[in-house]
């Protein structure tokens, strides 16, 4: 990771909110939400909304990563979803690097509507060794695979 480059990102940009990021779109896929989906709002899930500012500020990471050696995760996110947001609002979205550590950076973001401040947070990104991650993930869904078949054959 690029220390020098990463402590210098700042971002700002404007993001159109669709009618399929809503709370009622969402929770009516997930099969624990489909029963009580039309009973919420027509406003950007907190689900959405926080991939929304963690997206940004990973493709802002990875311009200061070897991709071929590195891999931006998420470690911590910390937002406050702090105003409704309907359909079809421009969310004008800004972040900048607040800490930096030896392979992470915790960014500030917030988001503005025309109206208010509608999210204030922080995320906080890692620069992992890509072959540690994928041993690790490898390792796991091994495990997972293991346990499936053990239950299998009882």
């Amino acid at each position: 990771m690029n220390q020098q480059g990463v402590s210098e990102i700042c971002f700002e940009e404007t993001y159109a909110v669709s009618h399929d990021q809503t709370a009622r779109s969402l929770f009516a896929r997930l099969p624990h939400g489909r029963e009580y989906a039309q009973t919420l709002i027509e406003c950007l899930a907190t689900g959405y909304l926080v991939a929304v500012v963690e997206s940004i500020c990973v493709r802002e990471m990875q311009m200061h990563v070897d991709p071929m050696v590195e891999v931006v995760v998420g470690r911590t996110v910390h937002i406050e979803h702090l105003g409704p947001i309907p359909p079809t609002t421009r969310l004008r979205l800004r972040g900048w690097v607040e800490g930096l550590g030896e392979r992470s950076a915790t960014f500030r973001v917030q988001a503005y509507d025309d109206h208010e401040l509608a999210l204030d947070g922080t995320v906080t990104l890692v620069a992992a060794h890509r072959a540690s991650i994928e041993s690790r993930i490898a390792t796991k869904v091994d495990a997972l695979e293991a346990a499936r078949g053990g239950g299998q054959q009882g």
